[in-house]
């Protein structure tokens, strides 16, 4: 990923045991530094396209798609404020079977039910009376008046398993923005730009600075 190019660096102080000063120093990748998209440009509705992510489909496989290069995947997970692939990319559809295992055990586990929600609820006009998707006890009805003047009573709760719950978790991280190619040269151009290091006590240069040395202090 080209993106650890675009980070600045830190000098810092020499832990290494085969040192031979104590100031002796060493250049790390800031990975604390971290840029994110103009206000302007994040919240244009004409600056991105919207993308479903394909089972095992990768960042650099899209960047290579909408940018015609791999090596700015990067692009694609800055602009949609992604900083764990594990934790924020969707899984292919065997990952997600694996990780649900782990996770609860077995597929006994996976089938068991972790809540109940509502069906949709709509009367003869197609209007809807009770929304599908609320979280309710197993035992939950819902009443209302027909037309006729006559009270209905329904038991619209359905189960949810653990399995379907992460199924939606990861269907939900398919949905992402990509950035559209005439807006790429200007956002690298802003991102290399706060990626310089303004001037301060600990300054060498636009990429890079010191870290504080306690042995130069005595302390």
């Amino acid at each position: 990923m080209s993106y650890f190019r675009e980070l600045p660096n830190i000098s810092y102080v020499s832990l290494l045991p085969n040192q031979n000063r104590s100031d002796e120093r060493i250049e790390v990748k800031n990975l604390f530094k971290r840029a994110k998209l103009r206000t302007d440009v994040d919240q244009s509705v004409t600056a991105f396209d919207y993308y479903l992510v394909q089972d095992n489909e990768r960042p650099d496989i899209i960047a290579e798609r909408i940018y015609d290069s791999p090596e700015l995947d990067w692009v694609i997970l800055v602009t949609n404020n992604i900083t764990s692939i594990r934790n924020q990319w969707p899984l292919s559809n065997n990952e997600l079977y694996q990780y649900c295992l782990e996770k609860y055990g077995s597929d006994l586990g996976i089938m068991q039910t972790k809540h109940f929600e509502t069906q949709e609820v709509k009367d003869k006009f197609g209007r809807i009376l009770l929304k599908k998707g609320l979280v309710v006890d197993e035992n939950f009805t819902f009443t209302y008046s027909k037309d006729d003047n006559t009270i209905e009573t329904v038991s619209p709760a359905q189960s949810v398993s653990y399995y379907t719950y992460e199924q939606r978790i990861n269907e939900d991280k398919r949905k992402i923005r990509v950035l559209k190619p005439s807006f790429l040269s200007a956002f690298i151009t802003d991102f290399r730009n706060i990626m310089k290091y303004d001037k301060s006590s600990s300054f060498i240069n636009k990429s890079l600075i010191s870290s504080y040395n306690p042995r130069e202090s005595g302390v």
